[in-house]
């Protein structure tokens, strides 16, 4: 049998040696491929926009548009209510939080002990309007009799000149910034030391939806809604701010012009000031595109000033 020496290796020695080298090239060829695809998935994630029920469906169809015009940015957007949405910012995992309330001091504290600075975003108007079914003879409240029908101080409609029947109270759930805006500006009346709350036989609804069904089938039935929600199977109530006061009813002109009393502020939340596709995406919400949409779905549209 022949023997080699160190200077001489057999050719099928050579040959193993090239094709190991040419599998390693191959082999770092490919970590580079994967490395710069996914860098390019980053660049191009979708931007997490939650929250606000109220805001749902005008975040979805803001999102839809936005892509028409920007193919590249892909927008996810989820409801869960205002509470869901800010918890999800404070926590570092949405890009956007919606929300149909200000953010509280005490939420505002814990997004900060977690190294995120929120900047509110105002992108809409909401009148939110207060409906009955279409059977119903009353048409018109005043805010603090409002106030009594919730606290359970008024339990029946003839109290407030309906039929002679109990009233059904209906609201969203508690984690809905809707909720919380009704509970401060009706049930307490804007009164931050008033601590009157929701009476307990007030039926909790997990969704818009859910107070539109129980309306259409219960004429004793009362509840509250985003104008934009609102359809002609319920009945929207002229309100006042007391009995002094001139009753007005919901609508897109009311509520940018303040008439209207419980006209109120949708925000959108980010942590820090937006950069990038975030603030592109905030600033086409914001202009003439944007706030087009806002009309369409029955929300008041911001002021151009």
């Amino acid at each position: 049998m022949p023997k080699y020496g160190v200077t001489g290796p057999p050719r099928i020695c050579v040959m193993l040696a090239l094709l190991l080298a040419s599998l390693g090239m191959l082999a770092s060829c490919r970590t580079e491929a994967i490395t710069s695809d996914e860098t390019s998935v980053g660049i191009h994630r979708a931007i997490q926009n939650k929250g606000s029920d109220t805001l749902v469906n005008l975040a979805l169809a803001w999102a839809e548009a936005y892509q028409g015009i920007q193919p590249e940015v892909s927008i996810a957007v989820t409801g869960g209510g205002s509470g869901t949405g800010i918890a999800a910012l404070i926590n570092g995992t949405v890009d956007i939080a919606n929300a149909s309330r200000a953010m509280k001091d005490e939420e505002v504290e814990e997004a900060r002990a977690n190294g995120i600075e929120p900047v509110e975003h105002v992108v809409a108007i909401d009148a939110l309007a207060v409906i009955v079914n279409p059977e119903n003879p009353v048409d018109q409240l005043t805010l603090p009799q409002l106030a009594d029908i919730y606290t359970g101080r008024i339990t029946n409609w003839k109290e407030v000149g309906g039929d002679d029947a109990p009233i059904v109270l209906l609201s969203r759930e508690t984690n809905s910034g809707t909720h919380v805006y009704f509970l401060e500006e009706v049930v307490r009346l804007g009164d931050s030391e008033n601590p009157d709350i929701f009476a307990p036989q007030t039926l909790l609804m997990p969704s818009s939806v859910g107070i539109t069904s129980e309306l259409r089938r219960n004429p004793r039935a009362i509840g509250y809604d985003g104008l934009g929600y609102v359809t002609e199977h319920e009945k929207m109530l002229a309100l006042a701010v007391d009995s002094q006061s001139p009753y007005v009813t919901p609508s897109v002109e009311t509520g940018a012009d303040g008439t209207y009393p419980l006209a109120r502020f949708l925000y959108m939340y980010t942590a820090g000031e937006p950069t990038g596709e975030i603030a592109d995406y905030l600033a086409w919400i914001r202009g003439p595109d944007g706030q087009a949409i806002v009309s369409k779905l029955g929300f008041v549209p911001l002021s151009e000033e």
